[in-house]
């Protein structure tokens, strides 16, 4: 069964168009991860507010908005592979941004807990339709370039909720609490979400000026949309060394990065003494840069091995980030003062950042077109189960568990990156010969 928007079409969108709904993608990108980790910076107020541990703080940044962000985002996968992809993101933005705004209303623990999992329903409609969609709008040799740009949507919101979210914090930190028609009273970290999830009802409305491109790559002798699941599951299984490799090895390095990006404001306060504004100011500056930089850097680096013959370039950046971050990851707890310890997250962020790009490109380069955005959940379900899910709340349990004193949350973000990076880098090198193999299978 074909649906709207499951049309094949020889053609590739105008280069200016298709770097236009790159642009725009990226923009709905940035602006779910403003939405997604402006919680980091408001952990001390909601942990004094609601009576809460570093674990639950943990489950609230990493679990909750896991657990239907990776499940949902297999059926939403679905629905890309037959329908209209702007459509599925624009429905997904306006539920994000609304759910980042009821955060702001929570009372209790639980309460903000169902709050960060509407978050992340909505979230799961993203990036599954716009792999698929950015993947039909430009060539293989063009693709990693592409994914890279669309990618820098993850550093510029992760940076930009620090920055934006220091700057709230500023603005309202002195202002007494307000009461809000039917919501009642609200404190500074509750208008803090309000603010930010409201500017997200423009960009679901903006979305659908992105065109819709024909869909290319298609298997011959399946040229209809809507493989059915255990299609998907049965041709994954042909491969599952490489797709198990490709899974697995990206997953740890985004565990590394969720726990080094939620919990550095709270090592940076609590260790060194900055002020949640200042540390969002901080941060958020290094890894905009810092991180924008590194992906775009690593899928050039992929584009650029693969036009010279390295078919499995794009699975090697993901070792060089691994091998590359472990040194700074590890080092800093140890850094005697803040200046240092700002100066070790610059190659960090650059480094942790730089295999994503060429991961997206990757998996689109070895699935059939018609597969592509199911198989895009399942790695995003894996990569955030684990990135998200485990490793802002590893680093909080460890920080309860085994050092039981607060100021040795850097501590547990170097013990648990410092483990993840190495064991994803031999897990990637595993997987290099089978990529290899399967990338001889696709043609463009």
């Amino acid at each position: 069964m074909s649906g709207p928007g499951a049309h094949q079409d020889s053609a590739y969108p105008r280069p200016a168009f298709a770097w236009y709904g790159v642009g725009v993608l990226m923009v709905a990108y940035t602006l779910s991860f403003i939405d997604r980790y402006v919680i980091a910076l408001l952990i001390q107020p909601i942990k004094q507010d609601l009576l809460l541990t570093d674990t639950q703080i943990g489950l609230l940044s990493g679990l909750a908005f896991a657990i239907f962000y990776t499940t949902l985002g297999i059926p939403i996968g679905r629905l890309a592979d037959r329908y209209d992809r702007r459509r599925i993101i624009s429905i997904g933005i306006l539920a994000w941004s609304l759910m980042t705004a009821a955060c702001g209303m929570a009372r209790g623990f639980w309460q903000l807990f169902a709050a960060r999992v509407g978050v992340g329903v909505g979230e799961a409609a993203l990036s599954p339709a716009a792999f698929s969609l950015i993947a039909d709008s430009f060539t293989a040799t063009r693709l990693g370039r592409a994914l890279s740009v669309y990618s820098i949507g993850v550093y510029l919101g992760s940076g930009l909720a620090f920055v934006i979210g220091g700057a709230v914090i500023q603005l309202v930190v002195n202002t007494p609490d307000i009461s809000l028609p039917v919501i009642g009273a609200v404190s500074a970290w509750q208008l803090t979400f309000i603010y930010v999830g409201l500017p997200g009802l423009l960009v679901s409305l903006w979305i659908f000026t992105v065109p819709e491109p024909g869909r290319h790559r298609i298997t011959p002798g399946n040229a209809a949309a809507g493989i059915p699941i255990r299609e998907v599951l049965r041709f994954i299984g042909s491969a599952w060394r490489t797709y198990a490799a490709h899974f697995v090895g990206f997953s740890l390095l985004a565990l590394v990065f969720n726990a080094v990006v939620i919990w550095s404001p709270a090592y940076l306060g609590r260790v060194h003494g900055l002020s949640a504004s200042d540390a969002g100011y901080s941060l958020g500056l290094i890894i905009a840069v810092f991180g924008s930089t590194g992906i775009v850097a690593g899928g050039w680096l992929a584009d650029v091995l693969g036009s010279r013959g390295h078919t499995d370039a794009t699975l090697r950046t993901g070792i060089i980030a691994a091998i590359g971050l472990t040194p700074f990851v590890i080092l800093l707890p140890f850094a005697a003062n803040v200046t240092l310890a700002l100066l070790l997250y610059a190659p960090l962020m650059f480094l942790n950042s730089f295999g994503f790009g060429a991961a997206a490109a990757a998996l689109q380069l070895i699935t059939p077109n018609q597969m592509r955005g199911q198989i895009s959940a399942l790695y995003l379900f894996a990569i955030n189960l684990i990135g998200i899910g485990v490793g802002p709340f590893l680093t909080g349990w460890i920080t309860d568990a085994l050092f039981a004193d607060e100021a040795a949350v850097g501590f547990s973000i170097a013990l648990v990156a410092g483990i993840s990076a190495p064991i994803a880098a031999l897990i990637l090198w595993s997987g290099l010969a089978g990529f290899r193999n399967q990338r001889m299978l696709m043609t463009d």
